[in-house]
């Protein structure tokens, strides 16, 4: 085994018997390891990974954990396959496009995550949109918070139209490149209510849903008599409410896992 190999032989578990309860934890332990080690030039441009039996061993955890943990590099474009010849740290590993991919925020925390920085950007989006908007940005705008209300007892449509309405805003700003961020983050944009609601009552959902097409409602008013404070405002106390649900629910499930525990 080369030298560049060895890098990964960086200690060993002691057991594998924990792995099944562990293997998300595990995953992101061996992800974060193969990523510092390509950021810090142990597995330069190139090099080519050991196969991952190899890792398995050296790491001593599951074939699933080392795959998962493999096809995440890929998705972060550190990593290239080549058919026949293995894994191989991709030559533009060093100056690859800010990502998040979907398996990234399928847990509370990073949704929590994602909602902090969409907090700093849609406030000046919002403000941007107010000055800049067209009579045809609020046409779509408007659609959008239309089809929000007309599929409002579906979650998965609901938060469909929602991300339609928040990238409705983004080309209001007349900066392409906000419209291009918000493509990028597509539905992980908008959580699902089911995360935050999930097997409550049909009237909760709809209590839920009536007040976020109330917060939205608040920007788009601001955003019609461009002004600008108001929207940044009314865009901001959505995020922060949005923040707040989600943090109160985390902070509820770790309480009763104590409880349980």
């Amino acid at each position: 085994m080369t030298s560049r190999q060895d890098a990964l032989v960086t200690g060993t578990r002691s057991s594998g018997t924990e792995e099944p309860a562990r293997s998300g934890s595990l995953t992101d332990e061996l992800f974060a390891k193969l990523e510092e080690q390509i950021r810090t030039g142990q597995l330069p441009a190139g090099a080519r990974l050991p196969s991952q039996k190899e890792i398995a061993l050296l790491e001593n955890v599951s074939r699933t954990v080392v795959r998962e943990a493999v096809a995440r590099l890929a998705a972060h474009g550190l990593t290239v396959s080549r058919q026949g010849a293995g894994v191989f740290v991709a030559e533009t590993a060093e100056y690859r496009a800010f990502q998040i991919t979907r398996d990234e925020v399928q847990e509370l925390a990073d949704v929590i995550k994602l909602l902090e920085m969409r907090m700093a950007v849609e406030t000046e989006m919002a403000g941007l949109a107010a000055a800049r908007r067209t009579t045809d940005d609020i046409a779509a705008i408007q659609d959008a918070l239309a089809e929000m209300i007309a599929v409002g007892d579906d979650p998965m449509a609901a938060a469909n139209a929602d991300a339609a309405f928040h990238m409705a805003i983004a080309r209001a700003t007349q900066n392409e490149y906000y419209a291009r961020f918000v493509e990028f983050l597509g539905l992980r944009l908008v959580p699902s209510r089911s995360l935050y609601l999930g097997d409550k009552p049909h009237e909760a959902h709809q209590a839920y849903a009536a007040k976020v097409l109330a917060e939205h409602e608040a920007i788009v008013d601001a955003i019609i008599r461009m002004d600008s404070a108001r929207a940044r405002e009314a865009a901001r106390q959505h995020m922060h409410e949005s923040l707040t649900r989600h943090s109160t629910l985390s902070a509820n499930l770790r309480i009763r896992k104590r409880a349980e525990d």
